[in-house]
């Protein structure tokens, strides 16, 4: 499966972390992720990473047009919900676009561990049986 992975300026280390603790779930799966969050989880986790533009640049874009592809299976999007933030409608399209495509995304800790969990047990395994435009609404 194929993963993708985008993080708050204030987040990317907790991400960088999230990885290393799982890394034997994540080292079985693509990851793909925004410029510096990629690097950053490339260097502290060990884990290759597929890696785009930074988001700042249009990486988050990029991801977004992977999901809307269905190239994408899974969304982990670590975000820092305190204050406005300039992008934040864009935010709003990424996760509109998970919902659409029922790409299953996570904004938090709590949830990307419970996603990543559930993916090491299999109970995204219907990601790969299901053909992409049977899951589209």
């Amino acid at each position: 499966m194929t993963i993708a992975l985008i993080a708050h300026d204030s987040k990317k280390e907790l991400m960088a972390d999230f990885c290393r603790a799982y890394k034997h779930i994540l080292s079985q799966h693509t990851l793909i992720a925004t410029g510096t969050t990629g690097h950053l989880v490339e260097e502290k986790a060990g884990l290759p990473v597929q890696k785009f533009m930074s988001g700042n640049l249009g990486g988050d874009q990029q991801i977004m047009t992977r999901i809307a592809c269905n190239e994408v299976d899974m969304l982990l999007f670590l975000r820092d919900p305190i204050g406005a933030k300039p992008n934040e409608p864009f935010e709003m399209q990424l996760l509109r676009v998970c919902d659409v495509h029922n790409v299953p995304a996570a904004t938090n800790i709590a949830t990307a561990e419970m996603l990543v969990l559930g993916l090491g047990r299999g109970d995204l395994d219907w990601r790969t049986i299901i053909p992409p435009q049977q899951l589209q609404v």
